[in-house]
């Protein structure tokens, strides 16, 4: 994208607040950056469109997009946003969270507004550690990772957020890293398109506590990892298993069709008010 491209997409779409709270070689710039570039693509109306977004390094992201926005509390982005949508289902509702905000204090409202089939697009910043609050693991830490709580490695086995997503309801389920970058744009505009509950994990990179602390390198070389480790679904399909033996999947990892809550419950209404005026 050119410069002159991106300077408009900066004066548009993001409010003039620096410095901003990202360390440096943070990736959470690059993945607010994707999501408004899906935005412009859609060419969504900005007073159209809210982002709500919980606590933590990524849930600062709503505090710099010009658009309505909302900074919950931890955790509950999504029963935030839920009700945005119920009162206003024409607008298009954005979530913004991360690995331990969604997962973690919020995972019980993630997998029931998957269940929903709400149309909400949750884009979920996947950093692998509680980067905010001081290098704490997080549900979705790799086992054995060095963190500030687990100072000789942590012992649990992280979710597969994207199986979760599927497995609690979720109708799109997508996952991209700040590597590769269109790929996150695509992905991102295709959850905000589809009529249901969308779910797209980017993964980023934390290179001063996750990098620091699991010696994974600095940022260029934390992202060259996911250049080297992501395996998009298509070229999967000719793989074997043994090709793809420590590799993740990026792109869309599931597309299905369910009734979407917001219309199900004004139809609910609508129903019961008739019976009333009978």
């Amino acid at each position: 994208m050119a410069i002159e491209q991106m300077e408009k997409l900066v004066e548009k779409y993001f409010r003039p607040r620096l410095p901003h709270i990202w360390c440096p070689g943070c990736g959470n710039g690059i993945v607010t950056g994707a999501i408004v570039k899906a935005i412009d693509k859609l060419g969504l109306n900005q007073d159209e469109t809210v982002i709500v977004s919980g606590i933590g390094c990524s849930s600062r992201a709503s505090g710099y997009l010009n658009f309505d926005t909302v900074h919950s509390a931890h955790g509950r982005a999504l029963p935030v946003a839920t009700g945005v949508k119920l009162s206003e289902p024409r607008l298009n509702v954005i979530v913004v969270t991360g690995d331990g905000d969604s997962t973690a204090i919020g995972g019980n409202h993630f997998i029931h507004a998957a269940r929903r089939n709400i149309n909400l697009t949750v884009v979920l910043y996947n950093n692998n550690i509680y980067g905010m609050t001081g290098g704490q693991y997080s549900p979705l830490t790799p086992s054995h990772s060095i963190a500030t709580t687990a100072p000789y490695g942590t012992l649990e086995r992280p979710f597969d957020v994207p199986e979760l997503a599927k497995a609690a309801g979720a109708t799109f389920v997508a996952r991209s890293t700040a590597f590769h970058t269109q790929l996150l744009v695509d992905v991102i505009a295709q959850g905000i398109a589809h009529d249901g509950f969308s779910l797209i994990e980017a993964v980023t990179q934390c290179p001063i506590y996750n990098g620091r602390q699991n010696k994974l390198g600095d940022a260029p070389t934390m992202m060259k990892w996911q250049r080297d480790h992501a395996v998009n679904v298509e070229a999967a399909k000719k793989m074997t298993p043994e090709q793809l033996a420590g590799k993740f999947l990026i792109g869309v990892l599931h597309k299905s069709e369910a009734p979407e809550y917001t219309k199900q419950y004004d139809d609910l209404v609508i129903a019961n008010a008739q019976k009333g005026a009978k």
